[in-house]
């Protein structure tokens, strides 16, 4: 019903704004589709969370300020977070819409790169998560897919915001990440920090100079157990040859203990920046050697799932020692250390849900969370629950659970886990391979301050033991230790350990919402935010969220409006239309009413006025109203033939056009001397000072007219009317004889097409 539902979006109207048009992908916490945004015209992707997150209300208190932290961040190669917002039984997140494919693709497709091709495709991510860190935002999900490559070539890293907000909300004990990217300290429930951000980063960079990740497993379980005991391998140890700088960059990057890797993006971008530049051609365009190719092409899809080469045969013997991880997950002893107990899997896709990880507990009721991708999932890891002994009690009745994994009793036709490209932590002081120059220097460090601890330790005691004073010595830390119970009994009681439940401080004024917080045991700080929606000054939210029980020593952050985040409006006037709509896509604001005004200088298409002015304070969507000239309006040209000349030109300039007479002038017999005969253009229309041309008339043409008295009638008006003239024939004695008598006028000048008379007898 659930995927039902999803797929009926297509064709709708999201919160009157968002137009879905298609799916782009679907995942455990949402689905994707690519929506028309009719408000600016333009595509986004549009995020649907699934039903169990959306109903979730603390979730979407929780999703809301991470997004609005999200949209903060701009930077080119970070995919910006436009909206979000609830529209009825949907929840959502509109993100910017880039049209190409994933990096996982890539790794797919060509399996191994060459350092260039890795360090390019790199250095856009660890600029993207320098900013991120900068800001103060970190990623917790970096891998492949979560990379986006568009087709004009823009890399771009996403799904700033949602890791957090899920892990939030899942549980008190539970991680949201893919486990082939998760860092130790993720793994064992300890904060996240940008050293986690980087590590994910490292083992990325290993699998796309290798085309294959350092760890593999049959359950997530093994992946997770070998980032916590075990160590990143050299990717030369799979591509001989390669440069030593790449290998201790992405062993840097890997390192198990996070102060001994870059403390940020913007650290390791420098130096990622300064090896790309100091390697030579030969080192930058080494090519994996054909076997590696070949065992990252079959392992392709399969392997992608799996978090390693499937069936492949064993690769080549690492440069340092490998690790000999057994095949069945860590005893029940080893889990103890770790936090990590013993867990029955079955080979595949790693979408089971993985637990303990922090060692808290669940609600009870609240059902565990399954999510996972279609290539490498982000996976819950969830703390055990008091009605699920068989996840935290190796002795359980149950026998599925009593009994580690092992290769045995996972399936038959299971294939046994791959020894991973790393080292463990035991095996690594058995490596008597050259040391690279960083770990050269921390051996020596070490060693200094075990010389100086030796050297402040005395070899032996100056004082022989005494039972008696041993049992007193004894009482005394008894008794020390009742009354540190009795002080942790009271402080977890009673005091400031106590727990207490938030209350609701949203639209209150920030004393009026401290006042609360004290009458309620907790201290408070404040962070300023920018909400469209609740009035500057006072509390937006909380942090923990109401209702949230937590211990009374904790702090609770109050987040205090600012109003809504105003930016100034882009300036419009003198750009044509269609370069005015760019501008207000890229600024994000609406495009509103667009008059359109006649403009005698402003060419036609160009934007006369905005309203608001240019630079003033908007929100984002904020309409802009623009003025557009039409150009210059046109005249109809008046037609002034036959008018004397000075009433024309008086009328054609009076019409707002100019009037220009031609130099020559022409003989009309119809046009008296001195008026317009013609003119140019005649009809039609033109603009203000255009030009109309007059012609002027002669008159009519004088034409001499010939004597053709003696002639016969016939001839004589047959020459006359060639000439123009018309001929009157008056007959005497009825003309019998046919011969011009008379003529009138004759031998003299006329105008042409004047009147002859001919008398005939």
């Amino acid at each position: 019903m659930q995927e039902n539902a999803i797929g009926s979006l297509i064709g709708s109207l999201v919160d009157n704004r968002y137009q879905v048009k298609s799916r782009l992908a679907r995942g455990g916490m949402s689905t994707v589709y690519v929506a028309t945004d009719q408000r600016l015209d333009r595509d986004v992707a549009l995020k649907v969370l699934h039903p169990h997150l959306a109903n979730d209300g603390n979730f979407l208190d929780r999703l809301a300020r991470e997004a609005r932290a999200a949209a903060k961040l701009s930077h080119p190669h970070v995919v910006g977070v436009l909206d979000q917002g609830h529209d009825g039984d949907t929840a959502y997140l509109v993100m910017e819409y880039i049209k190409g494919h994933t990096l996982r693709d890539v790794i797919n497709s060509k399996g191994a790169l060459s350092p260039r091709l890795a360090l390019a495709l790199i250095d856009p991510v660890v600029e993207g998560l320098g900013a991120a860190h900068a800001a103060g935002m970190i990623h917790r999900d970096v891998k492949p897919e979560n990379v986006l490559i568009a087709d004009d070539g823009r890399i771009k890293i996403g799904d700033f915001g949602l890791a957090r907000a899920v892990t939030t909300t899942t549980s008190t004990g539970a991680l949201i990440g893919t486990v082939a990217y998760l860092s130790p300290e993720l793994v064992l429930g300890k904060p996240a920090d940008a050293r986690s951000d980087i590590y994910s980063t490292g083992i990325m960079l290993f699998e796309m100079l290798t085309g294959r990740q350092p760890f593999d497993g049959e359950v997530p379980i093994q992946v997770a157990y070998q980032h916590v005991n075990s160590t990143v391998g050299p990717p030369s140890a799979l591509v001989p040859g390669l440069a030593d700088e790449v290998d201790e960059l992405v062993q840097w990057c890997t390192a198990s203990d996070p102060e001994q890797r870059p403390v940020d993006g913007n650290a390791l971008l420098a130096e990622l920046r300064h090896i790309r530049t100091n390697l030579t051609d030969s080192e930058l365009d080494l090519q994996p050697p054909a076997a590696v190719r070949a065992a990252a092409a079959a392992g392709g899809a399969s392997a992608t799932a799996s978090h390693g080469l499937r069936g492949a045969a064993a690769p080549p013997a690492p440069a340092r020692k490998p690790s000999h991880l057994p095949q069945n997950p860590p005893g029940p002893g080893a889990a103890a250390v770790q936090g990590i107990p013993p867990v029955q899997g079955s080979p595949g896709n790693h979408t089971e849900v993985l637990s303990p990880i922090h060692g808290g507990e669940v609600p009870r009721g609240r059902p565990t969370e399954v999510i996972s991708r279609a290539s490498n999932p982000t996976t819950v890891f969830s703390a055990p629950t008091s009605s699920n002994p068989a996840s935290s009690n190796p002795t359980s009745s149950n026998p599925a659970s009593s009994t580690p994994v092992s290769s045995t009793n996972v399936s038959s036709t299971s294939r046994p886990v791959l020894p991973p490209y790393g080292f463990d932590d035991d095996d690594r002081d058995d490596a008597q391979l050259p040391l690279s120059k960083r770990e050269q220097r921390k051996l020596d460090r070490h060693e200094e301050k075990a010389r100086s601890r030796a050297a402040a330790t005395p070899v032996r005691t100056l004082r022989e033991g005494n039972p008696r004073r041993r049992g007193a010595l004894w009482i005394v830390v008894m008794v020390i230790l009742a009354l540190l119970a009795t002080g942790a009994g009271w402080f977890f009681g009673m005091g400031p350990g106590s727990p207490g439940t938030v209350p609701s401080v949203a639209n209150r004024t920030v004393a009026e919402a401290q006042k609360l917080l004290r009458d309620a045991g907790f201290q408070s700080s404040t962070q300023d935010v920018f909400d469209d929606d609740v009035k500057a000054g006072l509390v937006v939210a909380s942090e923990p969220g109401a209702g949230t029980e937590i211990r009374k020593y904790q702090q609770v952050s109050l987040f205090v409006s600012k109003g809504p985040q105003l930016f100034p409006l882009p300036r419009l006037t003198g750009k044509t239309l269609e370069a005015s709509k760019e501008a207000l896509n890229g600024a994000e604001m609406a495009l509103g009413k667009v008059t359109e005004k006649f403009d005698e200088e402003v060419p036609a298409g160009t934007v006369l006025s905005q309203a608001p002015a240019p630079g003033t304070p908007a929100r984002h969507g904020t309409p802009v109203s623009l003025t557009v000239s039409k150009g210059p309006q046109p005249i109809p040209v008046p037609d002034v033939r036959g008018q004397d000349e000075e009433e024309a030109v008086h009328a054609i300039e009076a019409a707002g056009l100019k009037a220009e007479v031609a130099d020559e002038t022409v003989h009309d017999r119809n046009v008296p001397k001195g008026a317009v005969v013609s003119q140019e253009p005649a009809s039609g229309t033109l603009t203000r000072g255009q030009t109309v041309t007059l012609t002027i008339s002669e008159g009519p043409k004088l034409v001499k007219v010939p004597n053709y008295i003696g002639k016969q009638v016939e001839d004589a008006t047959e020459a006359l009317r060639k000439r123009g003239f018309e001929v009157r024939v008056n007959e005497v004695l009825g003309g019998f004889f046919g011969t011009v008598r008379d003529q009138d006028p004759v031998d003299t000048e006329v105008p042409e097409g004047s009147v002859i008379t001919l008398t005939v007898v």
